[in-house]
């Protein structure tokens, strides 16, 4: 039987599977293939949207192991974003490299920890942005226009739950290792 859970773990599995799009059309059409990786990063979070409101509202109590690792997916793109950027010479290697390595770090030291893998995804779609208003305007301010957009639609569940809950959390994963 189909439920909203079940359609929302479809939209988080395909953007997974538009992240390793992303890459592919990194190794393969480089710097080029930018118009094309801007819609699918709207798209990604557009899918990251949906997926969640979905979920939330869904009748069915049941978790699902795509619901429950959404955050690591949400990663996931960021990371095949990065790569993107990397493989299309948008970012240097030595960035790109440092970046994953500083959050390694973070990630050995502190745990996967929900909140941190949302913190470490913003410096990545931040660059990006910045590349699509640099290299393609029209396309940037999409990108910028959607995050705002989204950010209207969610502003009380925004400002009210997950600004304060992350806050908490890493508050809490700082006090809690020292």
């Amino acid at each position: 039987m189909f439920d909203s859970k079940w359609i929302a773990d479809l939209i988080t599995a395909a953007r997974a599977t538009l992240g390793v799009v992303m890459i592919w059309l990194g190794l393969t059409q480089g710097e080029q293939a930018l118009p094309i990786v801007i819609p699918i990063m709207i798209l990604c979070w557009s899918g990251d949207f949906f997926d969640g409101m979905l979920a939330r509202r869904s009748r069915n109590p049941r978790k699902t192991y795509i619901g429950d690792h959404d955050v690591q997916i949400d990663m996931f793109v960021s990371v095949c974003l990065a790569l993107y950027m990397l493989f299309a010479g948008l970012a240097s290697a030595t960035l790109v490299i440092w970046y994953f390595i500083l959050w390694a770090v973070i990630f050995w030291r502190f745990g996967l920890d929900r909140n941190l893998l949302m913190f470490a995804q913003t410096p990545i779609y931040l660059y990006f942005v910045l590349i699509g208003l640099r290299d393609y305007p029209s396309l940037g301010y999409l990108m910028v226009f959607f995050v705002l957009l989204v950010l209207v639609f969610h502003w009380r569940r925004f400002s009210q739950d997950v600004v304060p809950n992350f806050l908490k959390g890493v508050k809490s994963l700082w006090i809690n290792r020292h």
